[in-house]
């Protein structure tokens, strides 16, 4: 396959530095532009489009890497991206992974105006709440891709989705639903409420049993579930906004859940009680 354009040598090119920058959050925020590295993140971001704009605006790849991922190149190539060969040192310099697998990409912002998700009178909503590790964030929000949520919220005290750990741990999914961003907690909660979404918060020590609440049949509607912090939890000011606290059940002897599979059960408990009661487009549709 030819370069589209000479091929990088040298870590010190302008456009090697550039990238390289994004792995810094004030300067992905005064670009709003991100890094998604790896076959997976690079193929759905030159599928991915904000508006009339593709996200995918350039490529760097190894001259192996775009050998064996030469369908990727091309669509990357079709989205109107720009394709750069680059050197492996190249890419170790600008990938933030211990083994790179050769393709970086670097894409606009995706997320969405809360007021939008509002607008789309969504059925099945994950809010971080001050959820600080990247990891987890982008975890769950593969948890509620999978799950069929029709967007997810972080709060203004939450991670950047756009963090380089966060991208790779959604594993794409981050451009498969909608993400809005920065939003004040109480805002977010009021809002989806005023949306006809009944807002519930995931702790462990929450009054009522996730078990309990399928068992009554109250988990078919509009739901937003709220997760919080992966040390500390939610304070007691974020569960006073909910409609309910909400424990997942510990039937053995583990002291308790990890953030990311805690609300992969509440998430997927909505859906399948959204789906009984025929009422779950995200899940129906599929």
């Amino acid at each position: 396959m030819p370069p589209a354009t000479p091929e990088l040598i040298s870590p010190r090119s302008p456009r090697v530095a550039a990238a390289r920058r994004l792995a810094k959050r004030n300067f992905r925020g005064k670009e709003r532009l991100f890094l998604a590295e790896g076959p997976q993140a690079v193929r759905e971001a030159a599928g991915h489009r904000v508006g009339d704009a593709a996200t995918l605006v350039e490529l760097f790849a190894t001259l192996e890497a775009a050998e064996r991922y030469a369908d990727i190149v091309g669509e990357a190539r079709d989205a109107g991206a720009r394709v750069h060969l680059a050197s492996e040192q190249v890419i170790a310099d600008i990938s933030t992974t211990v083994t790179p697998q050769g393709l970086v990409g670097v894409c606009r912002f995706l997320d969405t105006p809360f007021e939008d998700v509002l607008a789309a009178r969504p059925r099945l909503v994950a809010l971080l709440a001050n959820v600080r590790d990247p990891g987890n964030a982008g975890t769950v929000l593969r948890c509620a891709d999978a799950a069929g949520a029709e967007a997810v919220v972080l709060t203004d005290a939450s991670v950047d989705v756009y963090n380089p750990k966060a991208v790779r741990a959604s594993v794409g999914s981050l451009f498969h639903l909608p993400v809005a961003v920065g939003v004040p907690v109480e805002e977010a909660v009021e809002g989806l409420r005023a949306a006809g979404v009944r807002v519930l918060a995931a702790d462990g020590a929450g009054d009522r049993d996730l078990d309990d609440e399928l068992d009554k049949g109250t988990m078919g509607g509009p739901t937003a579930w709220v997760f919080g912090n992966e040390a500390w939890g939610l304070p007691e000011e974020t569960r006073a906004l909910t409609d309910a606290v909400v424990r997942v059940p510990i039937h053995g002897k583990a002291e308790s859940l990890n953030l990311a599979t805690a609300a992969a059960v509440c998430l997927y408990a909505s859906a399948r009680a959204q789906r009984a009661a025929g009422g779950c487009r995200s899940v129906t549709g599929n």
